[in-house]
């Protein structure tokens, strides 16, 4: 690669955040796509749950993950799962609260009898008797989301640098030169920092003040259980956020639903965080656990708000960040992507952004915080 070559965009980050603002923007523009790994995707992307599910990341994210919807739908990345909140008797006030927390926002949220949630789970213990069930939910195909954004940078003309992880970031004469561990420079004119679990590294690099994006551990642990969980099985998750399991190929995905702060790392299980998530399974219901088959860990990033954020730095010239996407990026990011190429290209809302309102996710939003540090 010529690495005198000036580029519109340089991404910082090619997992499903960067391939898609990547993807978006190299439909009109010059874009470099940079990756500190040997492959795209290695880190958050790859170790997704992998579920679209309208109410998760709260009522500020639902309308990135509706606008999402229709874009993952056509070109065939969902398949129909369905979702249930489920809760014991004193969880009736939280079950109520959730429920009125999405009232205007569009989603879908039923209401279910004692006698339906025990015909929905199987093996449920009687006390859980609580239960709100969220039609939409489904699931994402993640791998192939992802190559696709992949698949369209590539197309239009995008070049991808892997094993390039960014050690400097340096601005002069209205354009950023970017330099590798192994010594290579590029040159763009603005910098788009998706980067996850590290942006704020990377804002810090660029001489940026960080937005206090943090990493959490979320474990998940996949169960061979006795009899086999039925492939239409919901996602199921506890109204007060202690676990979520899923059905895959006769097994179960299952996590304690953790957030453990970490460094920016290549993320592993702890045998303590797949012990608590069984325990937890073991309270809900009364299946028969024959093996632990598979572990694993990933970090989920988030902004101090717990909101995304997408916009230019305030400082920073050149400098957009498109990040803190905690554990709603995958399915958000459709719509995302198009808001963030948007804002970087100085163009109108579409079909897909129109109702979005880009400064719920601007980096403004934390100037006062910034300014008192």
């Amino acid at each position: 690669m010529n690495t005198t070559r000036m580029y519109e965009f340089a991404v910082i980050g090619a997992g499903m955040a960067g391939a898609s603002i990547a993807a978006e923007l190299s439909l009109y523009a010059r874009v470099l796509l940079i990756e500190a790994e040997d492959a795209p995707g290695y880190h958050a992307t790859g170790r997704s749950a992998a579920f679209w599910e309208e109410c998760y990341g709260g009522p500020g994210v639902v309308p990135l993950t509706r606008a999402s919807g229709a874009y993952l739908g056509e070109l065939g990345f969902l398949t129909p799962r369905g979702a249930l909140y489920i809760g014991r008797a004193e969880d009736r006030a939280a079950m109520d609260a959730f429920h009125e927390s999405y009232e205007g926002t569009g989603v879908t949220i039923e209401r279910l009898a004692p006698a339906a949630l025990g015909e929905r789970i199987p093996h449920i213990r009687p006390e859980w008797t609580e239960a709100l069930h969220q039609p939409a939910c489904a699931d994402i195909d993640v791998a192939g989301l992802h190559q696709h954004y992949l698949a369209m940078a590539r197309r239009n003309g995008a070049d991808v640098a892997t094993r390039a992880r960014v050690t400097g970031l340096v601005r002069e004469s209205g354009a950023w030169t970017i330099t590798g561990a192994r010594g290579e420079t590029w040159r763009a004119r603005t910098i788009v920092n998706a980067a996850g679990a590290w942006a704020d590294e990377i804002a810090r690099l660029a001489g940026v003040q960080p937005v206090g994006i943090a990493p959490f551990r979320r474990t998940v642990a996949v169960l061979r259980v006795d009899p086999p969980a039925p492939a239409d099985l919901p996602l199921v998750l506890d109204i007060g956020g202690g676990f979520y399991f899923k059905p895959d190929a006769g097994r179960l995905w299952l996590s304690p639903h953790d957030e453990i702060p970490s460094e920016p790392c290549d993320a592993a299980p702890e045998e303590l965080d797949v012990a608590i998530a069984i325990d937890r399974f073991q309270h809900v219901t009364d299946w028969r656990i024959a093996a632990v088959e598979r572990r694993w860990a990933g970090l989920r990033s988030f902004a101090p708000d717990r909101m995304p954020v997408y916009g230019f730095d305030l400082q920073g010239e050149g400098f957009f960040w498109f990040a803190g996407q905690g554990g709603f990026g995958i399915q958000t990011a459709p719509a995302a992507a198009r808001l963030g190429a948007q804002l970087l290209l100085e163009m109108a809302a579409d079909a897909m952004t129109a109702g979005i309102d880009p400064a719920v996710y601007a980096p403004a939003r934390f100037a006062a915080a910034l300014q008192s540090a």
